[in-house]
């Protein structure tokens, strides 16, 4: 009985909890470029990979978004170590 009104209380919070999220809407990237084609006040925007004119609602980059990170660099160690010969362990 007391099942419902639970489950109910709970949808209620979570729609609550998600509705300021959806109603962001899409991110708008600036889109970094030399030249302005766009009517004042607006600028070069990427918008689901398409560039057209816009205010942007990030401060980052497209292309600084989809740059993929640089792969940290492996270091070689070498297996030898250094031992005279005819000591114990060392081949």
């Amino acid at each position: 009985m007391r099942l419902l009104p639970t489950l109910s209380t709970g949808l209620a919070l979570a729609f609550l909890a998600a509705s300021p999220a959806a109603a962001d809407g899409p991110t708008l990237y600036p889109y970094a470029t030399n030249v302005n084609y766009c009517p004042a006040g607006l600028q070069p925007i990427v918008l689901n990979g398409v560039i057209c004119c816009g205010q942007p609602t990030t401060s980052v980059s497209y292309q600084q978004v989809m740059k993929h990170p640089r792969r940290a660099k492996k270091r070689h160690y070498s297996a030898r170590t250094h031992c005279p010969v005819g000591t114990k362990g060392c081949s």
